[in-house]
């Protein structure tokens, strides 16, 4: 009888769980339908020409012509290499200087004033310089990118390697742990979290930033597609091009969302519970 009780309970939190994430799509399906159907309306209400403001049907025109010659697949790819590139650097000097500063803090308290100050420099107004120090190649644009995804890795990676609890520490010396090894199997597991949000934070200001990197004279990639769509007035690919750009910084964001849960066994509530 015990059983059964509890074969009914958990099929009835299965079903009730179920029902709660079918609504909760429902509901994001109604909201898509009003947001699309408003488009249209104000696309047939004559308010703003075809040319300001194209129809949904002309932007899904558009994008699939993109897809099927495969120009669209090339921007992202162009793109994701150079956010990839951009990222990863600016997670090496992060966890480098956060570590710096949780081992040494008279250290840290020499190189604090300067990123404080360039983390209140938007990396967009450093384009006329880093042309002029570095042309119009690839490496300003992964700079713009290094400067825009550095600061919310940094902030966190210091926040979680800084804030261990002392009483972990002193149980690790009496257990006669090196430092070293206070590090890594104290220190590190503690600040895990921390390092987690912080890189993907700074994964999607990194997407935020691929327009600015590549209004540096760029030939290809996302940004290069809405600035030249843009130039040869086509609303329709500016429109696809954000709307990549967003769905693709969505997936990246999915991808550590996962990964999270997953390296901290599912403890973590966050936007996609």
């Amino acid at each position: 009888m015990v059983e059964w009780e509890r074969i009914g309970k958990s099929w009835l939190g299965d079903r009730r769980c179920g029902m709660k994430v079918r609504g909760k799509w429902f509901g994001r399906a109604i909201l898509l339908a009003l947001f699309l159907g408003g488009w249209q309306a104000a696309c047939q209400s004559g308010y703003w020409s075809a040319y300001v403001l194209p129809s949904p049907a002309k932007v899904w025109s558009s994008f699939w012509t993109m897809v099927q010659n495969g120009v669209l697949f090339r921007h992202i790819a162009v793109s994701f290499r150079r956010v990839l590139s951009g990222y990863l650097i600016a997670f090496l000097l992060a966890f480098v200087l956060a570590l710096a500063a949780s081992v040494q803090k008279k250290a840290a308290q020499l190189y604090d004033p300067f990123l404080e100050f360039m983390r209140n420099v938007p990396p967009i107004s450093l384009i006329a310089l880093l042309i002029l120090w570095f042309g119009i190649g690839e490496t300003s644009k992964v700079i713009i990118i290094v400067l825009a995804s550095f600061f919310p890795m940094f902030l966190n990676m210091k926040k979680g390697l800084c804030s261990c609890d002392p009483k972990l520490l002193e149980v690790g010396r009496a257990c006669h742990l090196s430092r070293m090894q206070c590090y890594v199997q104290i220190v590190l597991p503690y600040a895990a979290l921390d390092i987690l949000v912080g890189m993907r934070i700074g994964l999607g200001y990194g997407w935020r930033a691929i327009i600015g990197a590549e209004m540096i004279a760029a030939g290809s990639g996302l940004g290069y597609l809405i600035l030249d769509a843009q130039q040869m007035s086509r609303s329709d690919k500016v429109i696809v091009g954000i709307a990549v750009i967003g769905v693709v910084g969505i997936l990246c964001d999915r991808v550590f969302s996962l990964l999270i849960r997953v390296l901290t066994h599912g403890g973590v509530e966050d936007s996609w519970n």
